[in-house]
């Protein structure tokens, strides 16, 4: 079988569970599962052709999905050497949104999962919801609810969420297999 995740990412948090992610997803027991983690910058519908699953995350800007003004003041906060915050290598381009803008009809299983600071969901918004909507608009199949994954206010992951998405993964790959 075979997975596609694929992640939009500004800090390097959503990549680094993105690759927990296919981690889990790739240790599957049951059943052998060829993993491929993909920058958002770097897929193309045709990586997708094949898939058994496709997992999509990002982080969660301004109560959702990121769109290019919340990714720009992203990278101005970057810029500002007093916030220590690095770029991920692939945070610059188009986000998620404008991915999805340009694909179509998927027909696969999916799940979706984002990152997001650590505080009541009415607070911070999940893009995971948004980006499962829109698995569904491409005739993807969710196969389990939308998860989080948190980063704390200095945008870092809180302790044990790598290790939580890799058995994320994990959990996603049984339910492939089953």
């Amino acid at each position: 079988m075979r997975a596609v995740v694929v992640y939009e990412s500004m800090y390097g948090n959503t990549h680094a569970v993105a690759a927990a992610i296919g981690a889990g997803l790739g240790a599957t027991t049951d059943v052998d599962v060829l993993v491929d983690v993909m920058s958002v910058h770097e897929i193309s519908a045709s990586v997708l052709d094949g898939a058994d699953l496709l997992v999509v995350g990002g982080p969660t800007h301004a109560h959702g999905v990121s769109r290019a003004a919340t990714r720009a003041s992203a990278i101005d906060d970057a810029a500002n050497p007093e916030k220590h915050l690095e770029l991920d290598p692939d945070a610059e381009g188009d986000g998620l949104r404008e991915w999805f803008d340009a694909l179509p009809e998927l027909g696969l299983k999916a799940a979706a999962f984002d990152t997001r600071v650590d505080m009541a969901v009415a607070f911070s918004g999940r893009a995971s919801k948004g980006i499962a909507k829109r698995l569904r608009r491409h005739g993807c199949e969710l196969v389990v609810d939308p998860e989080s994954f948190l980063v704390t206010k200095e945008t870092e992951l809180e302790p044990h969420e790598v290790e939580r998405a890799t058995a994320w993964g994990v959990s996603l790959g049984a339910v492939l297999a089953g």
